[in-house]
């Protein structure tokens, strides 16, 4: 089999579980693991080392997502990967509060690696208080971790890609940041033949819980099982709902809510000025006057609840219209969030979080990755400096640094080496010259610069290697 670079590179896996079409694929190219006396130099389980071929696809794609936040106006930001466990301890049943990578330090304090990104921003917005300018457009690519099963595009850690709006009220932010979303989309290849957002609102099933007759206290707990009906079914959930206390009729009258399908459907139900079905209706109507984005890309769902118990309102997730994928990326509005932190004001704010794993398995799918391994990749030196004589080899170093003060990037062979092997190591790195020196040539005051590409060479002197070897790289 081929061996093609993916950021699944060497993710370890779960011993007798299935990786998965790609996770194995890369398996059989991926060094078996080599265990010296005790030492395993596999990764922890669920974890991945990036070798270089694997760390350019990496930095591809958080190009991609660097270059939409900044099409944007959103600025980027950064956080500890370890932060205090209370940060992440709510009350809502969620199950990231059971997935915590999570530890005592030596200084007797609790803490845990960041499963999410929302709350150390909240915790940074809290930390600055009134400095803080209003709306704030901010975006981060954090590591994340949890504790979880891994599964096909899940494993205990990923890269996130986050974009957050602060300090708006109205779906104008919602807008934006779906706006962002698929114009990430679009700049990685896929159309909306490919991918779609679903759309819903907490307060549409904030009003449908209340119609059921279920207790404003329990509506958090009661989201956070409705999230789970995509994997469960409601037969399978029953006892979960009981022990909140829910009588079966109850669960049952929401279960029924829940198969509407369309939004008129739920403004006939609950009324056309439900907040939710209104906001749900000038989200839609913003994508499309303002954006250009039909329901071709967004539609309306209202299955969509989002895990979190802090959103408050808009919800949404990206996912693959042949549906063999989990969630691409999802998010919403949590405008509640700095007050449950002991704020003396809430500050609205919407957000999302866009994984590294499930939208490698689909480009990889579709054949949208970038060749970024074997003789398509890209160099990784313009120039390399090689020379033949080691009485040579300070004014080779002095022509390596000319030409990196003038932006070049450039290799040095750093030890004795013939010829051949220089030229061998110029191919690896493909770069497009070699600068060679040589006795016989330095004597007369030259160097010798290789168009490795044309396979010609010239012979000049010191003084205009610099404007040769950029009028090589021109051709």
């Amino acid at each position: 089999m081929k061996r093609t670079t993916r950021l699944l590179c060497t993710s370890a896996a779960q011993p007798g579980r299935s990786q998965g079409r790609i996770s194995a694929a890369i398996s059989a190219n991926a060094p078996s693991p080599v265990v010296h006396g005790e030492f395993n130099t596999s990764p922890p389980k669920g974890t991945r080392d990036f070798y270089p071929e694997e760390f350019r696809l990496k930095s591809w794609l958080h190009g991609k997502w660097r270059e939409t936040s900044n099409q944007f106006g959103f600025e980027e930001y950064d956080a500890p990967v370890v932060e205090s466990e209370q940060l992440y301890i709510r009350k809502g049943g969620e199950e990231i509060t059971q997935q915590l990578y999570n530890f005592v330090d030596k200084g007797g304090r609790r803490l845990s690696l960041r499963p999410e990104m929302t709350p150390s921003l909240a915790r940074m917005v809290l930390a600055k208080g009134k400095a803080v300018h209003y709306p704030l457009k901010w975006f981060s690519i954090p590591q994340c971790w949890r504790y979880e099963r891994m599964t096909r595009g899940r494993r205990r850690e990923h890269y996130q890609w986050n974009m957050d709006i602060w300090g708006v009220q109205g779906v104008g932010a919602e807008a934006e940041l779906l706006a962002a979303v698929v114009a990430c989309f679009q700049s990685l290849g896929l159309s909306h033949e490919h991918v779609g957002i679903k759309i819903s609102n907490r307060k549409i099933l904030n009003a449908l819980m209340l119609q059921a007759g279920i207790e404003e206290s329990l509506w958090v707990s009661t989201c956070v099982l409705v999230d789970k009906l995509d994997k469960q079914t409601a037969a399978s959930l029953a006892p979960e709902f009981a022990a909140l206390g829910l009588r079966p009729d109850t669960v049952d009258k929401l279960m029924s809510s829940l198969q509407l399908e369309t939004i008129d459907q739920f403004a006939a139900l609950l009324g056309p000025d439900c907040e939710g079905v209104s906001e749900v209706r000038h989200l839609l109507h913003l994508l499309k006057e303002g954006y250009g984005i039909s329901q071709d890309w967004v539609q309306f769902d209202c299955s969509v609840v989002r895990g979190l118990a802090y959103y408050t309102g808009t919800v949404f997730e990206g996912f693959d219209k042949k549906g063999q994928l989990r969630a691409i990326c999802g998010g919403g509005r949590y405008n509640n969030l700095l007050s449950t932190m002991g704020a003396a004001q809430s500050v609205p704010a919407v957000g999302f979080g866009f994984g590294d794993a499930v939208i490698t398995e689909l480009l990889e799918s579709l054949d949208l990755l970038p060749k970024l391994d074997g003789p398509t990749a890209p160099p990784t030196a313009d120039v390399v400096v090689y020379t033949m004589d080691e009485s040579l080899r300070s004014r080779a170093l002095a022509l390596a640094s000319q030409m990196r003060r003038d932006s070049l990037r450039v290799d040095v062979v750093l030890d004795e080496r013939k010829p051949k092997w220089a030229l061998q190591k110029a191919d690896r790195s493909r770069a497009p010259v070699l600068v060679m020196l040589a006795g016989d040539e330095h004597t007369r005051g030259e160097v010798v610069v290789k168009n490795l590409k044309l396979r010609t060479q010239v012979t000049v002197p010191y003084k205009d290697f610099l404007s040769t070897v950029k009028n090589t790289l021109s051709l």
